[in-house]
């Protein structure tokens, strides 16, 4: 008796086995709160059950960036995505929000909700940018922006701009997207022309990078890798304030006169985690 004990079975009325619809939807989603993203779109896809469980908007409250307010309050101006749930507004966020007239975009990273901040070519401030014998915008699909500033010829090169946002706790990289040659399209092949890039191994491009309570960073490098785009690390810094407007100002230069250089194709300005950087200047597009 006791331990050698049986428990007897009816054959006629077996134990039920219990299936994943029979879980509780909160427990489910109590579940699926300690996943990625990636990972909650993909369990939401199993039944009805978890893709309901999936919506529970304290799952995205903690996956939705600290300045997703004021985003929604400043750049949306939507009565309609005040009235989405979280998951919502998570996914919005993740497909890019444009703004600044179409000449900035910030986006969540699909893959570490990382926060995420392009600007245009057409937002920079780039001497001689209104002179053709220098510079042109040449519209492209190769650039989010579907255009670019292209550089034909100058002594002087001077591209500077600064930007005013909220952004959370963390730390961020900021890189320029540029490209050696002018790109065209031959029977539908892309073709890339570097005949015109010239004097940038010569002297090297100086980037800087500075904020008002005295970050700086100061980078110089050559610009390689002609008929492909790169990121070129300008630097990095520090947010500890969620709530603060973090003002950055950047540029980059090549003011030896003693040559000209040319060929050169600028299409915007990225602002991320240091983590999501390191991969866009490794991958390189």
């Amino acid at each position: 008796m006791g331990a050698n004990a049986s428990i007897p079975v009816d054959s006629d009325n077996p134990p039920m086995k219990l299936r994943l619809g029979d879980i509780p939807e909160s427990c489910v989603a109590l579940v699926l709160s300690y996943l990625d993203p990636p990972e909650i779109y993909k369990l939401a896809r199993l039944n009805r059950a978890f893709r309901a469980a999936s919506s529970a908007d304290f799952i995205w409250e903690s996956k939705l960036p600290s300045n997703y307010r004021y985003i929604v309050d400043n750049l949306l101006h939507d009565d309609y995505f005040a009235k989405l749930g979280k998951k919502d507004i998570y996914a919005s966020l993740c497909r890019s929000v444009s703004f600044h007239g179409g000449n900035k975009e910030i986006w969540l990273d699909k893959k570490t909700g990382g926060f995420c901040l392009s600007i245009s070519s057409k937002a920079l401030t780039i001497t001689g940018i209104d002179d053709r014998r220098y510079w042109n915008h040449i519209p492209t699909d190769e650039s989010r922006f579907q255009t670019i500033a292209y550089l034909q010829q100058i002594w002087w090169l001077e591209v500077n701009g600064e930007f005013e946002f909220q952004f959370p706790a963390g730390t961020y990289s900021l890189l320029f997207r540029l490209q050696l040659g002018k790109v065209t399209k031959r029977l539908g092949r892309r073709v890339c022309n570097t005949e015109n890039v010239h004097g940038w191994d010569i002297k090297p491009v100086q980037f800087q990078l500075t904020t008002p309570e005295g970050q700086h960073k100061v980078r110089r490098c050559f610009l390689e890798n002609q008929g492909n785009w790169a990121f070129y690390h300008v630097g990095d810094f520090v947010v500890e304030d969620p709530k603060e407007l973090k003002k950055i100002k950047f540029s980059m230069t090549q003011i030896d006169c003693t040559h000209t250089k040319g060929g050169l194709c600028v299409d915007s300005v990225l602002v991320c985690p240091i983590n999501v950087g390191k991969k866009y200047v490794m991958l390189g597009h």
